[in-house]
């Protein structure tokens, strides 16, 4: 019974910290995409690979706040007409 105990609150434990590091790339993707990064090149960063596996980063990318920041991001790249292309590419 006692071990049952200790492994429910090592499952929750271990969820929280999860959880912890979850919200810290949340933060690390907005800021980023926020300074003009786009979006793959920062989920491409090995603080983020590092970090969380393959279901963690669905989680994360669908996350409302990053969204937000990706629009932010559409709108301004409208409103400046500065869509990342060089003279070559046809801005």
């Amino acid at each position: 019974m006692a071990s049952s105990l200790v492994e429910k609150v090592q499952a929750f434990m271990d969820d929280l910290a999860l959880d912890v590091v979850e919200e810290r790339i949340v933060e690390y993707v907005i800021r980023e995409v926020r300074n003009g990064r786009k979006l793959a090149d920062v989920l491409n960063d090995p603080y983020v690979k590092n970090r969380l596996n393959e279901e963690k980063l669905n989680h994360v990318i669908e996350n409302p706040e990053i969204a937000a920041a990706i629009e932010e991001q559409i709108s301004t790249a409208f409103r400046t007409r500065d869509f990342g292309f060089s003279d070559s590419q046809g801005s």
